[in-house]
């Protein structure tokens, strides 16, 4: 119920922007270990900043880390199927991932930003129209979920007579991200789940109001865990500042320079001020609490910084996972 706190499964963010392909994939093998509830990927062309220094193809590392782990859940967080990639490739893409993972995934999607979207120059519409077009979007990939041949001639997209020929027995849940009336009205009324980056109960009200009611709802943190907390700050700064920006603003921006530009001026303290730093189990608790208390049923972490993965998911096993569990569990 929005406006109580609900038991919130705690996720793993696996973050394309920040490590390499094989780096990833044991990374996700770290996560299972350490007992999280479920994770997700980041589907990037580049980096939000040249410092973060990565973006290998998402897709290809959930077919990797589908063979690599046996129970972790898996899901994009999230895939825009509507410029890089037409949807029906995504539909294809998403039920081999489902087959791989045998039944452990589910596809987030998106209107995308302009970032990694402006790569196959088709230039970057108003945001009704990037509305209007994932909403085309998920209508073809629900259609091809549900087998046989599929024919569309819409506004945006044609389809002639595509077909899945390898189609997995739990068809992938879809969900959408949101981040006002428009995107909770499309989640609400065509998604199986909510995705957001903040905790705002008015998003879940929106989206039950669409039919959302009852669905899971899944959010994201960023964390900068490091025993130094000083190290914790500059490496948040350094790598994670463009996050304070919000949808409005990123969805906008075309390069990691510009993402550099606009977040000149933003200090490290800043930083520190909305996202948890060091190594206080209480603050990480108390920066997830948002989530809980508007009622999301997931929370997917993120770890800042690429070589930093290994001592967190350790520590998350001893520490923050049992707090994580004993506060929203």
């Amino acid at each position: 119920m929005i406006g109580d706190a609900v038991d919130m499964e705690i996720g793993y963010t696996l973050m394309t922007e920040q490590a390499g392909p094989r780096e990833l994939v044991g990374h996700a093998v770290g996560a299972e270990e350490a007992g999280f509830d479920f994770s997700v990927t980041s589907d990037h062309y580049f980096p939000w900043l040249r410092s973060q220094g990565h973006s290998p193809y998402a897709w290809s590392v959930l077919g990797a880390v589908a063979q690599a782990t046996s129970r972790l859940p898996l899901m994009t967080y999230v895939t825009c199927p509507t410029f890089r990639y037409h949807p029906a490739v995504v539909a294809q893409k998403a039920a081999t991932v489902q087959l791989l993972s045998e039944g452990r995934f589910r596809l987030g999607l998106g209107s995308g930003e302009n970032l990694n979207e402006h790569v196959v120059g088709r230039g970057w519409p108003a945001v009704d129209v990037r509305h209007e077009m994932l909403e085309e979007a998920v209508t073809i990939i629900s259609a091809l979920f549900e087998g046989g041949h599929v024919t569309h001639h819409g506004t945006y997209y044609d389809v002639d007579s595509a077909r899945l020929w390898d189609l997995p027995g739990t068809t992938p849940p879809i969900g959408i991200a949101v981040s006002g009336e428009r995107s909770c009205e499309l989640a609400g009324r065509l998604a199986d789940l909510l995705i957001a980056t903040e905790p705002k109960a008015e998003l879940l009200t929106a989206f039950d109001r669409h039919g959302g009611e009852g669905k899971p709802r899944i959010g994201q943190l960023p964390v900068s865990y490091d025993p130094d907390r000083g190290a914790a700050v500059a490496r948040a700064h350094d790598q994670f500042r463009w996050f304070g920006g919000g949808w409005k603003v990123n969805s906008e921006l075309p390069h990691p320079g510009s993402f550099e530009g606009a977040t000149r001026f933003v200090r490290p303290e800043d930083v520190a001020e909305s996202i948890p730093c060091g190594a206080d189990v209480d603050a990480f608790v108390q920066a997830a609490r948002p989530f809980a208390d508007a009622g999301f049923t997931g929370l997917a972490l993120v770890q800042i910084g690429g070589d930093q993965q290994h001592g967190f998911l350790e520590w998350s096993a001893r520490k923050l996972l049992p707090a994580l569990r004993e506060t929203f569990g």
